[in-house]
This record gives structure tokens, C-alpha cells and sequence, in this order.
């Protein structure tokens, strides 16, 4: 089974669990929020995401960018407790996600304006675009980087001439093959750790938006510190997703809650 299908299986299963405990109140999201209406039900959720990872390492990347895309758009790691109460939208159009989410290109500035206008700090960027340590990305969103980069180079001269002969091996010029994809953090693609920050200490941030964190004294420092540091990123990043998970939160009888996680309720 791919990692997508094991990733809507286990949100599938998920999902039946809170329907079976919505609550009706007007509630905030909150820790233990079913825990009158479903007394086991983040225990059974976090049960079920254990055994989905443990038969495929991917779930664990798909479940992070499933939160930061729907937290962004609208509505082995560190442990911590996440309020639960959040409902679907019910507007669901992938020309969002396009124009809101942060794209693969972005330089600092932008990158900096870009989590300014759904409110964190710089700081807060830097920390979260460490949930690039695990994962993979298709070729396509940093060939450029690799072939043609500018009118006078082929190549992106702050990639790491290593890595960068590595990537071309795995991602081929010219390959028509949409389905390419390499880790985006490769020593370890699927362990929660500061290898994301190392790496591009070393210029091997896969995107130009990695890289380019180093190109600015402020956020080139965070680097430094989170790649010396594990705990203390650890500590911030887990802040930095809660403080994701408030983001445009739809309660109580706004929204709905999904009979099928892929699809509005018609």
C-alpha cells in the first residue's frame, strides 16, 4: 500500500473516532476536549498514528504537512499534548493552498513576510521550517536549482557541489517522470531531529527556501542554535505547531466534522 493510501487509512479511522465524540457545544480547542463525550478518544488517535507509522515512516511527514496545510490555508520526535476540538471547513479549493502556502522558492524576506501574515515571528519561521527534516519533496521543486539556474550558471552555486551531483543522479534532467522524489533531509528521512539545520550549515538545504535562511545574519544564527541545541528547538517547535494549530479555528457549530477527510459533506 503507498503512504498516501496508509495516510487516509489512518485518517479514515481517525476520523471515525471523532464523530463518534463530537461534542455539540460551543467549546475552544483544548487538551482532553472529548474527554466527557469519548473519554479514550485522543488515546485511540494517537494509538492509531503509532501503528500507521510504525508500518510506514511517511505517515509521520504526511500527517505534519497535512496539519500545516490546513492550519495555514484556513481553519523518533518530541511529544506534546495537542488541543483537540477543530473542525472542517467547508470551502476546499487547491488554488489555495497555491497562493497561501509558502512556496519552495521563496527567499527570506519573503519567506519572513509570508509566516508574518498569519502572525509569527521570524524566529518562529526559522523553527517551523525545521519539519523539513523528515520527508520527501518531488524534483520538481528544486530542478531549478540543479540545471539553468540563472543566465550566467547551471547550477546553484550555494548547493554543495556533492549533494548537488547526488540530486542529479536521482532526479535526471529532462526526466518526464512526475512521481521523482528524493528525502528532503537525507542522514535521516525519518527521525525529528536538527540534521535539517546541519545540513543546510554544510549547503545542503534541499529548497532555496532552506538554503536561504543562511543569507541573513539574524535567521543565519537561528540556524547555528537550533542545529547546537536539539532540545531547545524541540521545545520551540512543538510551541510553534500549537500556536499553528489556533490558526482561523472553526468550534462549536461552525464548519463540520468530515464523514470522508477527502471531500466536503455534500
Amino acid at each position: 500500500m503507498s503512504s498516501s493510501k496508509k495516510l487516509i487509512t489512518c485518517l479514515s479511522i481517525i476520523l471515525v473516532v471523532v464523530l463518534s465524540c463530537t461534542q455539540s457545544v460551543h467549546s475552544q480547542l483544548q487538551v482532553g476536549f472529548y474527554m466527557n463525550s469519548c473519554t479514550f478518544a485522543e488515546f485511540i488517535v494517537k494509538d492509531e498514528v503509532r501503528k500507521a507509522f510504525i508500518q510506514d515512516k511517511g505517515v509521520a511527514a504526511g500527517l505534519v504537512r497535512l496539519h500545516f496545510h490546513d492550519c495555514f490555508v484556513r481553519t523518533g520526535g518530541e511529544g506534546y499534548y495537542v488541543p483537540a476540538g477543530r473542525r472542517d471547513g467547508r470551502t476546499s479549493l487547491a488554488s489555495e493552498a497555491s497562493t497561501n502556502l509558502p512556496a519552495p522558492t521563496l527567499n527570506v524576506d519573503q519567506l519572513t513576510q509570508s509566516f508574518a501574515n498569519k502572525g509569527f515571528t521570524q524566529e518562529e519561521m526559522v523553527t517551523l521550517s525545521g519539519a523539513h527534516t523528515i520527508g520527501r519533496s518531488h524534483c520538481t521543486s528544486f530542478s531549478n536549482r540543479l540545471n539553468n539556474f540563472n543566465g550566467t550558471r547551471s547550477q546553484d552555486p550555494s548547493l554543495d557541489p556533492m549533494y548537488a551531483a547526488r540530486l542529479k543522479e536521482q532526479c535526471p534532467q529532462g526526466s518526464t517522470d512526475p512521481n521523482l522524489v528524493v528525502p528532503m533531509n537525507p542522514s535521516s528521512p525519518a527521525v525529528t531531529d536538527v540534521g535539517y539545520y546541519i545540513d543546510i550549515l554544510a549547503n545542503r538545504g534541499l529548497f532555496t527556501s532552506d538554503q536561504t535562511l543562511m543569507r541573513n545574519p539574524i535567521t543565519a544564527n537561528q540556524v547555528n542554535q537550533n542545529a547546537r541545541n536539539p532540545m531547545l528547538w524541540r521545545l520551540k517547535f512543538a510551541a510553534a505547531m500549537l500556536k499553528m494549530g489556533q490558526l482561523g479555528v472553526l468550534t462549536g457549530n461552525a464548519g463540520e466534522i468530515r464523514t470522508n477527510c477527502r471531500v466536503i459533506n455534500s
